[in-house]
């Protein structure tokens, strides 16, 4: 594996993509290549965030855009009707589309994966190249089961698509392996075939514009950096709660479960940008090389310092849901975790004994994802002598979804008699000051196109973050998963594991939202 001091190296040495946020610089000419063209992130999330990019003008006038699917009784004519309907499904207006029936798309049928039929693909790929004088740019995007990925860089590689007269770019979602073994596997095939620099490991957590703020928000602004260590801060907290189900995933969630589905990446990405040092300048190998570093800092997990839950029948937003035995497709003696709840420890010098929360389930109270940063209390309460109340810790609340934005929660004198104290927020919320935010998928497409990496997955980072759980993972079929009631927060243990420091868990209820436990604003 590559150390952290390997990838600085490549730093040092210019390699790589420009900086995150450079998003002035105009897309060159491409040919954007879907590979499951027609299935549910395609048209779901890939077609809206393309549409909207080429509305604002962010594309360019000089592309086209192939999809790949199995089915051979269509053409491209269907195909441009059919991205019309599913355009229209996800909110866009008969005026916006206007223009779409005409557009670069074309549909390439490929009912099974072989040499020969990738061979046709390229023979495709030529032929509208030529024709609309394109300089061989091309953007493959895996929208396919992560098992098919190696052979599918594979083919795309014998068949010459990955080589051409521009660049490529493969983009691959996640998840990334199923643990550090067949992580280490795909990435032998994938690096067998291509450059990092063509690999795009896309989490579309990393895309939030909530997500960037995190870098912006900690190194433009002096006066949180100078706090951000264990000599003023107490403990740090995410929480990634879902309320909905597995929906119609029973045959994937049931064979991962939250720790490889959730907490292997996202959670961890959040932890790793919360938690790296400052970059040495702002482009991909700089911020990926510092994240890099403290995910090798972080001590590997073991049972001692895990709690799973899985949640069973119950009530959200008044309404009663099944539990997870009883969805369908759900092995109904599965004991697939729903939910963990996991205490990390970084064995560095601006971390040292600062203990990271990470709890993460499904069928919880509310969808939510947020950072907590619990500051030290003052070393003495000169007003609780007077009985003012309780003083509490200040804490920082960064929230990623649903209602964007942070609040930092301080005490305030009540006016008038008796002297009491009122813990309030200073806050800002995106939608305040900007309105709609861009959906994570245009950014992260915006920067493929662009060729800007930073919040895109590093292979080391990966194998990094895969070797953290190794201890669990390799444990799985002998630990206790509990049963917890859906619309809870998770099973009681999860209470306990941090109340053994002297904590609780924490989080901030979104404006609107009439849900027990944690602070209330708005």
């Amino acid at each position: 594996m590559t150390s952290p001091h390997d990838l600085a190296a490549e730093t040092i040495a210019g390699a790589g993509s420009p900086g995150m946020f450079q998003h002035g610089q105009n897309v060159e000419p491409h040919l954007f290549v879907i590979l499951g063209g027609t299935g549910d992130l395609s048209r779901k999330k890939l077609f809206p965030a393309l549409r909207r990019l080429a509305a604002e003008g962010r594309l360019g006038n000089d592309r086209a855009l192939i999809a790949v699917a199995r089915e051979c009784d269509r053409g491209d004519e269907w195909f441009r009707e059919w991205a019309l309907e599913q355009l229209k499904a996800a909110g866009f207006s008969s005026d916006d589309l206007s223009d779409v029936p005409a557009a670069r798309l074309f549909y390439h049928a490929m009912p099974e994966s072989t040499p020969e039929l990738y061979e046709d693909l390229a023979k495709r790929v030529k032929e509208i190249e030529k024709e609309y004088n394109l300089p061989g740019n091309r953007v493959f995007y895996l929208a396919i089961p992560p098992s098919s990925f190696a052979e599918t860089v594979e083919l795309l590689a014998e068949s010459g698509l990955t080589e051409s007269g521009g660049w490529t770019r493969v983009v691959l979602e996640k998840p990334f392996g199923r643990d550090l073994v067949s992580a280490q596997t795909l990435n032998r095939a994938v690096q067998a075939h291509l450059d990092e620099k063509q690999v795009y490991r896309i989490d579309h957590y990393l895309g939030k514009e909530t997500v960037q703020n995190l870098l912006v928000f900690r190194f433009s602004n002096p006066v949180f950096e100078s706090l951000w260590n264990r000599d003023r801060i107490e403990s740090v907290q995410i929480t990634v709660a879902e309320s909905i189900g597995i929906g119609s995933r029973a045959g994937y969630y049931d064979k991962s479960g939250a720790v490889r589905d959730m907490v292997q990446n996202h959670a961890a990405q959040l932890l790793a940008l919360i938690g790296m040092e400052v970059p040495g300048e702002f482009h991909a190998e700089a911020v990926r090389y510092e994240k890099l570093k403290l995910l090798t800092a972080v001590r590997p997990v073991f049972d001692d310092d895990a709690v799973f839950g899985q949640y069973a029948r119950g009530v959200i937003e008044g309404e009663p849901v099944p539990g997870y035995l009883e969805e369908p497709g759900v092995d109904p003696e599965s004991t697939t975790e729903t939910f963990a709840a996991i205490k990390f420890s970084i064995d560095n010098w601006r971390w040292q004994g600062v203990p990271f929360y990470v709890r993460t389930g499904k069928r919880l109270p509310v969808g939510l994802t947020q950072i907590a940063v619990t500051f030290r209390a003052p070393p003495v309460r000169i007003f609780q002598a007077m009985g003012a109340g309780q003083v509490d810790s200040n804490v920082l609340y960064l929230t990623l979804q649903p209602d964007e934005g942070f609040a930092l929660m301080i005490d305030v004198k009540v006016p008038g008699h008796p002297f009491r104290l009122r813990r309030l927020p200073l806050d800002f919320y995106y939608r305040h000051a900007f309105g709609v935010i861009p959906d994570a998928y245009q950014t992260l497409l915006l920067d493929t196109l662009t060729g800007d990496q930073t919040l895109f997955v590093h292979a080391e980072e990966v194998e990094t973050s895969w070797a953290l759980f190794e201890p669990l993972l390799l444990m799985e079929d002998q630990r206790q998963v509990q049963l917890y009631r859906a619309g809870t927060w998770g099973p009681a243990a999860a209470e306990t594991l941090i109340a053994r420091d002297g904590f609780q868990w924490r989080h901030l209820i979104p404006p609107g939202q009439d849900i027990e436990a944690g602070e209330a604003v708005g």
